[in-house]
């Protein structure tokens, strides 16, 4: 299973929907496939121009290492050599923090990623999980 591209326009849809719901900041989305690769992105007028790289680096994070932005924190915390080496792996394009979210299918196996960035990176996965949750998706935090 991957994530297509009807399902990753809905997560972006109804994030930003939660987003407004919740009276965020301007948010910026990105849906990665298992690989890596940009599905989709969209960023609210009057998100900051830079705020693609953050969201990429949230999703690119947890799709690369198995591991969402929470985990991806706590291991920085226990272990910042640990995630300062993994992002010279690829290249510093990791942002261990929530708000990159795994996206699982039915048997546990990574799917793909959600980076959502604009606010703070609680508020940030809170959208994300209603938008995953909204496209009939699994999301972990």
């Amino acid at each position: 299973m991957s994530v297509s591209l009807r399902k990753a326009r809905t997560i972006i849809r109804k994030t930003l929907e939660k987003g407004r719901e919740m009276d965020l900041k301007p948010l910026s989305v990105v849906v990665l496939d298992a690989g890596g690769h940009v599905i989709a992105f969209e960023r609210e007028d009057g998100a900051a121009p830079g705020r693609f790289a953050i969201a990429h680096g949230k999703a690119y994070g947890s799709v690369m290492l198995g591991m969402a932005g929470t985990a991806q924190m706590q291991r920085a915390e226990a272990q910042a050599y640990f995630m300062a080496a993994v992002n010279g792996v690829y290249g510093g394009q990791v942002v261990p923090v929530p708000g990159g979210v795994l996206l699982r299918d039915r048997k546990g196996a990574v799917i793909g990623a959600v980076g959502v960035t604009g606010d703070t990176s609680d508020n940030d996965a809170a959208a994300a999980m209603a938008g995953i949750e909204a496209a009939g998706l699994t999301g972990e935090i």
